[in-house]
Protein backbone atom coordinates (compact mmCIF):
# COMPACT_ATOMS: atom_id res chain seq x y z
CA UNK A 1 0.00 0.00 0.00
CA UNK A 2 1.50 3.30 -1.11
CA UNK A 3 0.73 6.20 1.20
CA UNK A 4 1.20 9.92 1.09
CA UNK A 5 4.47 11.03 2.74
CA UNK A 6 2.26 12.91 5.20
CA UNK A 7 1.53 9.71 7.13
CA UNK A 8 3.56 6.54 7.76
CA UNK A 9 2.17 3.03 7.18
CA UNK A 10 2.50 2.23 10.89
CA UNK A 11 0.58 5.32 11.97
CA UNK A 12 -2.05 4.60 9.32
CA UNK A 13 -2.63 1.07 10.62
CA UNK A 14 -2.65 2.14 14.26
CA UNK A 15 -5.25 4.82 13.56
CA UNK A 16 -7.34 2.51 11.36
CA UNK A 17 -7.65 -0.03 14.15
CA UNK A 18 -8.16 2.70 16.75
CA UNK A 19 -11.10 4.14 14.81
CA UNK A 20 -12.73 0.73 14.54
CA UNK A 21 -12.10 -0.01 18.22
CA UNK A 22 -13.72 3.24 19.33
CA UNK A 23 -16.84 2.82 17.21
CA UNK A 24 -17.23 -0.79 18.37
CA UNK A 25 -16.85 0.33 22.00
CA UNK A 26 -19.51 2.95 21.36
CA UNK A 27 -21.76 0.25 19.90
CA UNK A 28 -21.19 -2.03 22.89
CA UNK A 29 -22.05 0.79 25.30
CA UNK A 30 -25.37 1.39 23.55
CA UNK A 31 -26.31 -2.28 23.55
CA UNK A 32 -25.37 -2.92 27.18
CA UNK A 33 -27.20 0.09 28.55
CA UNK A 34 -30.39 -0.17 26.46
CA UNK A 35 -33.71 -1.28 27.98
CA UNK A 36 -35.72 -2.82 25.15
CA UNK A 37 -35.16 -6.37 23.93
CA UNK A 38 -35.05 -5.01 20.42
CA UNK A 39 -31.88 -3.05 21.14
CA UNK A 40 -30.16 -4.70 24.09
CA UNK A 41 -30.64 -8.25 22.77
CA UNK A 42 -31.53 -8.09 19.09
CA UNK A 43 -29.04 -5.25 18.43
CA UNK A 44 -31.37 -3.30 16.15
CA UNK A 45 -29.17 -0.19 16.11
CA UNK A 46 -26.03 1.21 14.48
CA UNK A 47 -23.20 3.64 15.27
CA UNK A 48 -20.89 5.64 13.02
CA UNK A 49 -18.31 8.44 12.95
CA UNK A 50 -18.27 11.23 10.36
CA UNK A 51 -15.53 13.79 9.81
CA UNK A 52 -16.04 17.55 10.07
CA UNK A 53 -17.38 17.59 6.50
CA UNK A 54 -19.94 14.91 7.40
CA UNK A 55 -18.24 12.20 5.33
CA UNK A 56 -18.60 8.65 6.67
CA UNK A 57 -15.30 7.48 8.16
CA UNK A 58 -16.08 4.33 10.12
CA UNK A 59 -19.09 2.31 11.19
CA UNK A 60 -19.71 -0.47 13.68
CA UNK A 61 -20.62 -3.85 12.20
CA UNK A 62 -24.30 -3.66 12.96
CA UNK A 63 -27.20 -2.87 10.61
CA UNK A 64 -26.11 -2.10 7.03
CA UNK A 65 -29.60 -0.76 6.20
CA UNK A 66 -29.19 1.88 8.93
CA UNK A 67 -25.69 2.96 8.11
CA UNK A 68 -26.25 3.50 4.41
CA UNK A 69 -29.12 5.83 5.16
CA UNK A 70 -27.06 7.68 7.79
CA UNK A 71 -24.81 8.82 4.96
CA UNK A 72 -27.71 11.08 4.01
CA UNK A 73 -29.19 11.69 7.43
CA UNK A 74 -26.14 13.05 9.29
CA UNK A 75 -25.06 15.79 6.83
CA UNK A 76 -28.68 16.82 6.25
CA UNK A 77 -29.34 16.99 10.00
CA UNK A 78 -26.27 19.15 10.62
CA UNK A 79 -27.17 21.45 7.73
CA UNK A 80 -30.82 21.73 8.82
CA UNK A 81 -30.02 22.52 12.44
CA UNK A 82 -27.03 24.68 11.61
CA UNK A 83 -23.52 23.65 12.68
CA UNK A 84 -23.09 27.02 14.37
CA UNK A 85 -25.96 26.10 16.72
CA UNK A 86 -24.38 22.85 17.94
CA UNK A 87 -22.04 23.17 20.90
CA UNK A 88 -19.87 20.76 22.89
CA UNK A 89 -21.78 17.85 24.49
CA UNK A 90 -24.95 18.62 22.50
CA UNK A 91 -27.11 15.93 20.93
CA UNK A 92 -29.52 16.41 18.01
CA UNK A 93 -32.48 14.02 17.92
CA UNK A 94 -34.24 13.30 14.62
CA UNK A 95 -36.40 10.81 12.71
CA UNK A 96 -37.99 13.08 10.06
CA UNK A 97 -37.19 10.91 7.04
CA UNK A 98 -38.77 13.10 4.39
CA UNK A 99 -36.85 16.09 5.70
CA UNK A 100 -33.34 14.75 6.35
CA UNK A 101 -33.32 11.11 5.21
CA UNK A 102 -33.28 7.87 7.12
CA UNK A 103 -35.42 4.76 7.14
CA UNK A 104 -38.76 5.04 8.96
CA UNK A 105 -40.01 6.85 12.06
CA UNK A 106 -39.19 4.01 14.48
CA UNK A 107 -35.50 4.47 13.69
CA UNK A 108 -34.57 7.51 15.75
CA UNK A 109 -31.09 9.03 15.41
CA UNK A 110 -28.93 11.04 17.77
CA UNK A 111 -26.08 13.08 16.30
CA UNK A 112 -23.42 14.73 18.47
CA UNK A 113 -20.33 16.82 17.65
CA UNK A 114 -16.77 15.82 18.48
CA UNK A 115 -14.86 18.84 19.74
CA UNK A 116 -11.08 19.20 19.97
CA UNK A 117 -9.14 22.42 20.49
CA UNK A 118 -12.35 24.43 20.62
CA UNK A 119 -13.62 23.38 17.19
CA UNK A 120 -15.66 20.58 15.64
CA UNK A 121 -13.50 17.83 14.17
CA UNK A 122 -16.28 15.33 13.48
CA UNK A 123 -19.63 13.88 14.49
CA UNK A 124 -20.71 10.67 16.15
CA UNK A 125 -24.14 9.34 15.35
CA UNK A 126 -26.30 6.39 16.23
CA UNK A 127 -29.66 5.18 15.02
CA UNK A 128 -31.87 2.79 16.98
CA UNK A 129 -35.24 1.18 16.30
CA UNK A 130 -37.56 2.21 19.14
CA UNK A 131 -40.33 -0.23 19.96
CA UNK A 132 -43.00 2.45 19.60
CA UNK A 133 -43.23 5.97 18.19
CA UNK A 134 -46.96 6.49 18.59
CA UNK A 135 -49.51 6.18 15.83
CA UNK A 136 -52.62 4.04 15.73
CA UNK A 137 -51.28 0.64 16.82
CA UNK A 138 -48.83 -0.64 19.46
CA UNK A 139 -45.39 -0.92 17.92
CA UNK A 140 -46.19 1.70 15.27
CA UNK A 141 -46.69 -0.69 12.35
CA UNK A 142 -49.91 0.62 10.84
CA UNK A 143 -51.17 -0.03 7.34
CA UNK A 144 -51.03 3.72 6.85
CA UNK A 145 -51.51 6.04 3.91
CA UNK A 146 -49.54 9.03 5.20
CA UNK A 147 -46.38 9.68 7.20
CA UNK A 148 -48.58 11.41 9.78
CA UNK A 149 -50.24 8.08 10.57
CA UNK A 150 -46.88 6.36 11.08
CA UNK A 151 -46.19 7.99 14.43
CA UNK A 152 -44.38 10.95 16.00
CA UNK A 153 -42.30 12.97 13.53
CA UNK A 154 -39.21 14.52 15.14
CA UNK A 155 -37.41 17.25 13.15
CA UNK A 156 -33.82 18.00 14.19
CA UNK A 157 -34.18 19.08 17.84
CA UNK A 158 -31.64 19.45 20.62
CA UNK A 159 -32.31 16.65 23.11
CA UNK A 160 -29.00 17.22 24.90
CA UNK A 161 -27.57 20.68 25.56
CA UNK A 162 -24.11 20.94 27.12
CA UNK A 163 -24.41 17.40 28.45
CA UNK A 164 -27.83 17.93 30.03
CA UNK A 165 -30.98 16.25 28.75
CA UNK A 166 -33.63 18.81 27.80
CA UNK A 167 -36.53 17.76 29.99
CA UNK A 168 -39.23 19.47 27.95
CA UNK A 169 -38.12 17.76 24.71
CA UNK A 170 -37.93 14.35 26.38
CA UNK A 171 -41.37 14.78 27.96
CA UNK A 172 -42.86 15.83 24.63
CA UNK A 173 -41.52 12.66 22.99
CA UNK A 174 -42.54 10.42 25.89
CA UNK A 175 -46.10 11.79 25.86
CA UNK A 176 -46.54 10.43 22.33
CA UNK A 177 -45.19 6.90 22.66
CA UNK A 178 -46.11 3.64 24.35
CA UNK A 179 -43.58 1.60 26.28
CA UNK A 180 -42.30 4.72 28.00
CA UNK A 181 -39.87 2.94 30.33
CA UNK A 182 -38.13 1.10 27.49
CA UNK A 183 -38.13 4.08 25.17
CA UNK A 184 -36.70 6.42 27.80
CA UNK A 185 -34.02 3.87 28.69
CA UNK A 186 -33.08 3.46 25.05
CA UNK A 187 -32.75 7.22 24.61
CA UNK A 188 -30.40 7.35 27.59
CA UNK A 189 -28.37 4.52 26.04
CA UNK A 190 -28.07 6.49 22.80
CA UNK A 191 -26.94 9.57 24.73
CA UNK A 192 -24.37 7.55 26.67
CA UNK A 193 -23.01 5.94 23.49
CA UNK A 194 -22.52 9.30 21.77
CA UNK A 195 -20.92 10.78 24.86
CA UNK A 196 -18.44 7.92 25.02
CA UNK A 197 -17.71 8.07 21.30
CA UNK A 198 -17.14 11.82 21.33
CA UNK A 199 -14.80 11.48 24.32
CA UNK A 200 -12.74 8.69 22.76
CA UNK A 201 -12.37 10.41 19.38
CA UNK A 202 -11.38 13.69 21.05
CA UNK A 203 -8.70 11.75 22.97
CA UNK A 204 -7.45 10.29 19.70
CA UNK A 205 -7.15 13.74 18.13
CA UNK A 206 -5.31 14.96 21.22
CA UNK A 207 -2.87 12.07 21.15
CA UNK A 208 -1.95 12.23 17.45
CA UNK A 209 -2.84 15.81 16.56
CA UNK A 210 -5.53 17.13 14.28
CA UNK A 211 -3.33 17.26 11.16
CA UNK A 212 -2.21 13.63 11.47
CA UNK A 213 -5.74 12.34 12.03
CA UNK A 214 -7.16 14.35 9.14
CA UNK A 215 -4.37 13.10 6.88
CA UNK A 216 -5.24 9.56 7.94
CA UNK A 217 -8.91 10.10 7.07
CA UNK A 218 -8.03 11.35 3.60
CA UNK A 219 -5.71 8.38 3.07
CA UNK A 220 -8.40 5.99 4.29
CA UNK A 221 -10.88 7.34 1.75
CA UNK A 222 -8.32 7.23 -1.06
CA UNK A 223 -7.19 3.70 -0.23
CA UNK A 224 -10.77 2.42 -0.01
CA UNK A 225 -11.64 4.01 -3.34
CA UNK A 226 -8.51 2.61 -4.98
CA UNK A 227 -9.15 -0.95 -3.75
CA UNK A 228 -12.84 -0.74 -4.68
CA UNK A 229 -12.11 0.43 -8.21
CA UNK A 230 -9.49 -2.30 -8.63
CA UNK A 231 -12.08 -4.91 -7.69
CA UNK A 232 -14.70 -3.38 -9.98
CA UNK A 233 -12.24 -3.59 -12.91
CA UNK A 234 -12.04 -7.36 -12.33
CA UNK A 235 -15.82 -7.84 -12.63
CA UNK A 236 -17.48 -8.92 -15.91
CA UNK A 237 -18.46 -5.74 -17.76
CA UNK A 238 -21.99 -5.27 -19.04
CA UNK A 239 -25.60 -4.49 -18.16
CA UNK A 240 -27.50 -7.01 -16.04
CA UNK A 241 -31.24 -6.59 -15.64
CA UNK A 242 -33.89 -8.20 -13.47
CA UNK A 243 -37.36 -7.48 -12.22
CA UNK A 244 -39.62 -8.92 -9.56
CA UNK A 245 -42.59 -8.16 -7.39
CA UNK A 246 -43.52 -7.43 -3.81
CA UNK A 247 -46.98 -8.73 -2.84
CA UNK A 248 -48.92 -5.47 -2.40
CA UNK A 249 -48.89 -2.27 -0.39
CA UNK A 250 -51.49 -3.30 2.19
CA UNK A 251 -54.09 -0.90 0.80
CA UNK A 252 -54.47 -1.95 -2.82
CA UNK A 253 -54.34 -5.64 -3.69
CA UNK A 254 -51.94 -5.43 -6.60
CA UNK A 255 -48.25 -6.30 -6.82
CA UNK A 256 -45.41 -3.78 -6.67
CA UNK A 257 -43.03 -4.04 -9.61
CA UNK A 258 -39.34 -3.51 -8.93
CA UNK A 259 -36.91 -3.31 -11.81
CA UNK A 260 -33.15 -2.88 -11.73
CA UNK A 261 -30.31 -2.66 -14.23
CA UNK A 262 -26.81 -3.10 -12.84
CA UNK A 263 -24.20 -1.63 -15.18
CA UNK A 264 -20.62 -2.68 -14.47
CA UNK A 265 -18.32 -0.21 -16.18
CA UNK A 266 -14.54 0.12 -16.18
CA UNK A 267 -14.17 1.21 -12.55
CA UNK A 268 -17.71 2.15 -11.56
CA UNK A 269 -21.04 0.42 -10.97
CA UNK A 270 -24.42 2.00 -11.67
CA UNK A 271 -27.62 0.68 -10.10
CA UNK A 272 -30.59 1.96 -12.09
CA UNK A 273 -34.08 1.33 -10.73
CA UNK A 274 -35.88 3.03 -13.61
CA UNK A 275 -39.10 1.14 -14.35
CA UNK A 276 -39.91 0.53 -10.69
CA UNK A 277 -43.52 1.28 -9.73
CA UNK A 278 -44.68 4.69 -8.58
CA UNK A 279 -44.97 5.28 -4.83
CA UNK A 280 -48.01 3.63 -3.29
CA UNK A 281 -50.85 4.73 -1.07
CA UNK A 282 -49.88 2.17 1.56
CA UNK A 283 -46.71 1.94 3.65
CA UNK A 284 -44.54 0.01 1.15
CA UNK A 285 -42.39 3.00 0.25
CA UNK A 286 -38.79 3.92 0.96
CA UNK A 287 -36.56 7.00 0.99
CA UNK A 288 -33.82 7.28 -1.64
CA UNK A 289 -31.22 6.54 1.03
CA UNK A 290 -32.51 2.97 1.27
CA UNK A 291 -31.94 2.48 -2.46
CA UNK A 292 -28.44 3.91 -2.15
CA UNK A 293 -27.90 1.49 0.72
CA UNK A 294 -28.69 -1.37 -1.65
CA UNK A 295 -25.84 -0.24 -3.88
CA UNK A 296 -23.38 0.01 -0.98
CA UNK A 297 -24.35 -3.33 0.50
CA UNK A 298 -24.33 -5.30 -2.77
CA UNK A 299 -21.01 -3.82 -3.81
CA UNK A 300 -19.44 -4.62 -0.45
CA UNK A 301 -20.68 -8.23 -0.63
CA UNK A 302 -18.97 -8.95 -3.94
CA UNK A 303 -15.69 -7.32 -2.94
CA UNK A 304 -12.83 -8.47 -0.76
CA UNK A 305 -12.84 -8.06 2.99
CA UNK A 306 -10.17 -5.36 2.83
CA UNK A 307 -12.59 -2.92 1.17
CA UNK A 308 -14.06 -0.87 4.00
CA UNK A 309 -17.38 0.94 3.95
CA UNK A 310 -16.69 4.66 4.09
CA UNK A 311 -16.84 7.74 1.91
CA UNK A 312 -14.27 6.24 -0.44
CA UNK A 313 -16.58 3.37 -1.38
CA UNK A 314 -19.46 5.74 -2.06
CA UNK A 315 -17.35 7.45 -4.74
CA UNK A 316 -17.34 4.23 -6.77
CA UNK A 317 -21.00 3.69 -7.53
CA UNK A 318 -24.15 5.54 -8.50
CA UNK A 319 -27.78 4.78 -7.75
CA UNK A 320 -30.47 6.07 -10.07
CA UNK A 321 -34.05 6.06 -8.79
CA UNK A 322 -36.79 8.14 -10.43
CA UNK A 323 -38.66 10.46 -8.07
CA UNK A 324 -42.00 9.45 -6.61
CA UNK A 325 -41.36 5.73 -6.92
CA UNK A 326 -41.51 3.16 -4.13
CA UNK A 327 -37.71 3.44 -3.73
CA UNK A 328 -37.66 7.24 -3.82
CA UNK A 329 -40.97 8.22 -2.28
CA UNK A 330 -41.81 11.83 -1.53
CA UNK A 331 -43.75 13.57 1.20
CA UNK A 332 -46.24 12.72 2.62
CA UNK A 333 -45.87 9.03 1.72
CA UNK A 334 -45.97 6.46 4.51
CA UNK A 335 -42.58 4.77 5.01
CA UNK A 336 -43.30 2.10 7.65
CA UNK A 337 -42.69 -0.72 5.18
CA UNK A 338 -39.46 0.68 3.78
CA UNK A 339 -37.42 -2.36 4.86
CA UNK A 340 -39.85 -4.78 3.22
CA UNK A 341 -39.82 -3.11 -0.18
CA UNK A 342 -36.10 -2.40 0.19
CA UNK A 343 -35.28 -6.02 0.99
CA UNK A 344 -37.24 -7.23 -2.02
CA UNK A 345 -35.31 -4.75 -4.20
CA UNK A 346 -32.04 -5.94 -2.65
CA UNK A 347 -32.75 -9.58 -3.51
CA UNK A 348 -33.77 -8.64 -7.05
CA UNK A 349 -30.49 -6.75 -7.44
CA UNK A 350 -28.52 -9.79 -6.32
CA UNK A 351 -30.49 -11.90 -8.81
CA UNK A 352 -29.50 -9.54 -11.60
CA UNK A 353 -25.83 -9.89 -10.65
CA UNK A 354 -26.09 -13.69 -10.59
CA UNK A 355 -25.96 -13.52 -14.38
CA UNK A 356 -22.52 -11.95 -14.13
CA UNK A 357 -21.26 -13.72 -10.99
CA UNK A 358 -22.96 -17.13 -10.78
CA UNK A 359 -20.25 -18.46 -8.46
CA UNK A 360 -20.70 -15.67 -5.92
CA UNK A 361 -24.42 -14.90 -5.66
CA UNK A 362 -26.81 -16.98 -3.52
CA UNK A 363 -30.44 -17.70 -4.26
CA UNK A 364 -33.00 -15.43 -2.66
CA UNK A 365 -33.30 -15.63 1.13
CA UNK A 366 -36.47 -15.06 3.10
CA UNK A 367 -36.74 -11.74 1.21
CA UNK A 368 -38.59 -9.90 3.97
CA UNK A 369 -37.89 -8.32 7.33
CA UNK A 370 -41.06 -9.72 8.94
CA UNK A 371 -41.93 -6.75 11.18
CA UNK A 372 -44.15 -7.80 14.10
CA UNK A 373 -45.51 -5.86 17.05
CA UNK A 374 -48.11 -6.36 19.72
CA UNK A 375 -49.29 -4.69 22.87
CA UNK A 376 -51.94 -4.53 25.53
CA UNK A 377 -52.29 -4.27 29.28
CA UNK A 378 -50.28 -6.66 31.40
CA UNK A 379 -52.85 -8.39 33.68
CA UNK A 380 -50.22 -8.94 36.39
CA UNK A 381 -49.11 -5.32 36.68
CA UNK A 382 -51.96 -3.36 35.14
CA UNK A 383 -49.39 -1.50 33.03
CA UNK A 384 -49.48 -1.01 29.29
CA UNK A 385 -46.81 -2.92 27.38
CA UNK A 386 -45.58 -3.02 23.79
CA UNK A 387 -43.18 -5.35 21.99
CA UNK A 388 -41.51 -5.35 18.57
CA UNK A 389 -39.34 -7.90 16.81
CA UNK A 390 -38.59 -9.47 13.48
CA UNK A 391 -38.48 -13.21 12.89
CA UNK A 392 -35.62 -14.99 11.15
CA UNK A 393 -36.02 -17.24 8.13
CA UNK A 394 -34.07 -19.21 5.58
CA UNK A 395 -30.97 -17.98 3.79
CA UNK A 396 -30.72 -18.69 0.07
CA UNK A 397 -28.71 -21.68 -1.10
CA UNK A 398 -25.19 -20.81 -2.17
CA UNK A 399 -23.19 -21.96 -5.21
CA UNK A 400 -21.38 -24.60 -3.18
CA UNK A 401 -23.37 -25.14 0.02
CA UNK A 402 -26.82 -25.06 1.58
CA UNK A 403 -28.44 -21.93 2.91
CA UNK A 404 -28.43 -21.28 6.65
CA UNK A 405 -31.46 -21.84 8.86
CA UNK A 406 -33.15 -19.28 11.09
CA UNK A 407 -31.07 -16.22 10.20
CA UNK A 408 -31.75 -12.56 9.55
CA UNK A 409 -30.44 -12.38 6.03
CA UNK A 410 -28.28 -9.73 4.41
CA UNK A 411 -28.57 -6.17 5.67
CA UNK A 412 -30.94 -7.09 8.49
CA UNK A 413 -28.16 -8.11 10.84
CA UNK A 414 -30.27 -8.51 13.99
CA UNK A 415 -30.30 -11.39 16.45
CA UNK A 416 -33.28 -13.56 17.37
CA UNK A 417 -34.97 -12.63 20.65
CA UNK A 418 -34.81 -15.51 23.16
CA UNK A 419 -38.04 -17.12 24.33
CA UNK A 420 -36.88 -16.91 27.94
CA UNK A 421 -36.39 -13.15 27.86
CA UNK A 422 -39.66 -12.54 26.05
CA UNK A 423 -41.73 -14.63 28.46
CA UNK A 424 -39.98 -13.18 31.51
CA UNK A 425 -40.82 -9.60 30.56
CA UNK A 426 -44.17 -9.93 28.76
CA UNK A 427 -47.53 -11.62 29.48
CA UNK A 428 -47.08 -13.85 26.41
CA UNK A 429 -46.24 -17.53 26.07
CA UNK A 430 -44.38 -18.93 23.07
CA UNK A 431 -46.08 -22.23 22.29
CA UNK A 432 -43.84 -23.18 19.38
CA UNK A 433 -40.48 -21.93 18.16
CA UNK A 434 -39.07 -24.27 15.56
CA UNK A 435 -37.84 -24.81 12.04
CA UNK A 436 -40.52 -25.50 9.43
CA UNK A 437 -40.01 -28.85 7.65
CA UNK A 438 -40.19 -28.75 3.84
CA UNK A 439 -39.99 -24.95 3.78
CA UNK A 440 -36.68 -24.90 1.92
CA UNK A 441 -36.27 -24.16 -1.74
CA UNK A 442 -35.05 -27.45 -3.15
CA UNK A 443 -31.88 -27.62 -5.20
CA UNK A 444 -28.51 -29.27 -5.61
CA UNK A 445 -27.90 -27.08 -2.62
CA UNK A 446 -31.08 -26.37 -0.70
CA UNK A 447 -32.17 -23.14 0.90
CA UNK A 448 -32.40 -22.71 4.66
CA UNK A 449 -35.61 -23.49 6.51
CA UNK A 450 -38.12 -20.92 7.65
CA UNK A 451 -39.09 -20.44 11.29
CA UNK A 452 -42.39 -20.89 13.10
CA UNK A 453 -43.12 -18.84 16.23
CA UNK A 454 -46.53 -19.11 17.94
CA UNK A 455 -47.58 -16.39 20.40
CA UNK A 456 -50.25 -17.27 22.99
CA UNK A 457 -52.03 -14.35 24.62
CA UNK A 458 -53.31 -16.52 27.42
CA UNK A 459 -55.02 -14.16 29.82
CA UNK A 460 -55.56 -10.79 28.16
CA UNK A 461 -56.74 -9.02 25.03
CA UNK A 462 -54.06 -7.61 22.75
CA UNK A 463 -53.48 -5.86 19.46
CA UNK A 464 -51.20 -7.69 17.03
CA UNK A 465 -49.73 -6.10 13.90
CA UNK A 466 -47.66 -7.49 11.05
CA UNK A 467 -46.06 -5.47 8.30
CA UNK A 468 -44.22 -7.84 6.02
CA UNK A 469 -44.35 -9.48 2.58
CA UNK A 470 -43.49 -12.64 0.58
CA UNK A 471 -46.85 -14.35 1.00
CA UNK A 472 -47.64 -14.28 -2.73
CA UNK A 473 -44.23 -14.13 -4.42
CA UNK A 474 -41.91 -16.62 -2.68
CA UNK A 475 -38.10 -16.47 -2.52
CA UNK A 476 -36.77 -17.73 -5.86
CA UNK A 477 -34.08 -20.27 -6.59
CA UNK A 478 -31.19 -19.95 -9.04
CA UNK A 479 -30.04 -22.10 -11.96
CA UNK A 480 -32.73 -24.74 -11.58
CA UNK A 481 -33.24 -24.31 -7.85
CA UNK A 482 -36.86 -24.18 -6.69
CA UNK A 483 -38.69 -21.43 -4.78
CA UNK A 484 -39.06 -21.66 -1.02
CA UNK A 485 -42.26 -21.85 1.00
CA UNK A 486 -43.78 -18.35 1.33
CA UNK A 487 -44.78 -16.46 4.47
CA UNK A 488 -47.83 -17.51 6.49
CA UNK A 489 -49.45 -15.73 9.45
CA UNK A 490 -52.24 -17.81 10.97
CA UNK A 491 -54.74 -16.93 13.67
CA UNK A 492 -55.55 -19.77 16.08
CA UNK A 493 -53.87 -22.49 13.99
CA UNK A 494 -55.36 -25.97 13.94
CA UNK A 495 -54.19 -29.16 12.29
CA UNK A 496 -54.81 -28.86 8.59
CA UNK A 497 -55.85 -25.21 8.81
CA UNK A 498 -53.24 -22.79 7.50
CA UNK A 499 -55.45 -19.89 6.45
CA UNK A 500 -53.20 -16.88 6.00
CA UNK A 501 -54.67 -13.70 7.51
CA UNK A 502 -52.46 -11.33 5.54
CA UNK A 503 -48.92 -9.98 5.53
CA UNK A 504 -49.96 -6.42 6.34
CA UNK A 505 -52.58 -6.59 9.02
CA UNK A 506 -53.64 -5.46 12.50
CA UNK A 507 -55.95 -7.72 14.50
CA UNK A 508 -57.62 -7.34 17.90
CA UNK A 509 -57.16 -10.54 19.88
CA UNK A 510 -59.38 -11.85 22.65
CA UNK A 511 -57.85 -13.63 25.66
CA UNK A 512 -56.54 -17.13 24.87
CA UNK A 513 -55.96 -16.50 21.17
CA UNK A 514 -52.82 -17.57 19.28
CA UNK A 515 -50.95 -16.02 16.37
CA UNK A 516 -48.61 -18.29 14.40
CA UNK A 517 -45.94 -16.54 12.35
CA UNK A 518 -44.27 -18.79 9.77
CA UNK A 519 -41.44 -17.19 7.84
CA UNK A 520 -40.22 -18.09 4.34
CA UNK A 521 -37.32 -20.39 3.65
CA UNK A 522 -34.52 -19.68 1.20
CA UNK A 523 -34.50 -20.51 -2.49
CA UNK A 524 -32.55 -23.46 -3.88
CA UNK A 525 -29.45 -23.45 -6.11
CA UNK A 526 -29.14 -25.94 -8.95
CA UNK A 527 -31.26 -28.94 -9.97
CA UNK A 528 -32.73 -30.80 -6.94
CA UNK A 529 -32.18 -34.11 -8.78
CA UNK A 530 -28.43 -33.47 -8.59
CA UNK A 531 -28.40 -33.19 -4.80
CA UNK A 532 -26.25 -35.77 -3.03
CA UNK A 533 -28.72 -38.44 -1.83
CA UNK A 534 -26.81 -38.74 1.43
CA UNK A 535 -27.50 -35.07 2.13
CA UNK A 536 -31.19 -35.69 1.45
CA UNK A 537 -31.13 -38.65 3.83
CA UNK A 538 -29.48 -36.50 6.50
CA UNK A 539 -32.21 -33.86 6.09
CA UNK A 540 -34.92 -36.52 6.42
CA UNK A 541 -33.35 -38.00 9.57
CA UNK A 542 -33.13 -34.51 11.11
CA UNK A 543 -36.78 -33.82 10.29
CA UNK A 544 -35.99 -30.99 7.90
CA UNK A 545 -37.34 -32.73 4.81
CA UNK A 546 -40.18 -35.25 4.70
CA UNK A 547 -39.95 -38.69 3.12
CA UNK A 548 -42.58 -37.64 0.60
CA UNK A 549 -40.66 -34.52 -0.43
CA UNK A 550 -37.41 -36.48 -0.63
CA UNK A 551 -39.01 -38.74 -3.21
CA UNK A 552 -41.16 -36.28 -5.14
CA UNK A 553 -38.79 -33.31 -5.30
CA UNK A 554 -35.28 -34.74 -4.87
CA UNK A 555 -35.92 -38.14 -6.43
CA UNK A 556 -34.46 -39.97 -3.44
CA UNK A 557 -36.24 -43.13 -2.28
CA UNK A 558 -35.78 -43.84 1.44
CA UNK A 559 -37.04 -46.91 3.30
CA UNK A 560 -39.14 -45.53 6.18
CA UNK A 561 -38.42 -48.53 8.40
CA UNK A 562 -34.66 -48.74 8.04
CA UNK A 563 -34.10 -45.08 7.07
CA UNK A 564 -31.73 -46.21 4.35
CA UNK A 565 -31.56 -45.13 0.72
CA UNK A 566 -32.84 -47.53 -1.92
CA UNK A 567 -30.08 -46.74 -4.38
CA UNK A 568 -31.52 -48.76 -7.25
CA UNK A 569 -34.94 -47.11 -7.03
CA UNK A 570 -33.35 -43.71 -6.56
CA UNK A 571 -31.21 -44.07 -9.66
CA UNK A 572 -34.19 -45.26 -11.71
CA UNK A 573 -36.46 -42.48 -10.44
CA UNK A 574 -33.90 -39.76 -11.07
CA UNK A 575 -33.13 -41.06 -14.55
CA UNK A 576 -36.81 -41.00 -15.48
CA UNK A 577 -37.25 -37.49 -14.02
CA UNK A 578 -34.20 -36.22 -15.92
CA UNK A 579 -35.64 -37.54 -19.19
CA UNK A 580 -38.97 -35.83 -18.52
CA UNK A 581 -37.23 -32.57 -17.55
Amino acid sequence: MKLSPKISPITYEVLRHAFFAIIEEMSAALKRSAYSTNIKTRADFSCAFFDKDCRLVVQAFAQPIHLATMVHLVPNTIREYGPENIGPDDGILVNDVHRVGGTHLNDISLVSPVYYGGEVVGYVGNIAHHIDVGGGVPGSLPVSTSIYQDGLIIPPVKLVRGGEVQRDVMELVMANVRGKKENAGDFRAQIAANRLGAKRFAELYKRYGKEVVENFIDELFNHTEKRAREQIRSLPKGDYEEEGYADDDGVEDRPIRIKVKVSIKDDKVVFDFTGTDAQRKGPMNAHYGVARGIGAYVLKCIMGEDVAINHGLYRCFEVIVPRKTVLNAEYPASLVGMAEVGTRALEITFRALAKALPDKIPAQGKTCICNLSFGGVNPKTGEEYVFYETIAGGYGARPNKDGMEAVQAHWQNTENSPVEELEASLPVIILRYELIPDSEGAGKYRGGLGVRRDYWFKDHAATFSALTDVAKYPPLGLFGGLPARPLRIIRNPKDGDDTHIGSKVTVSLEPNEVISVQTPGGGGYGNPLERDPLLVLSDVIQGKVSLKRAREVYGVVINPETMEIDWKETESLRRSRMRVG
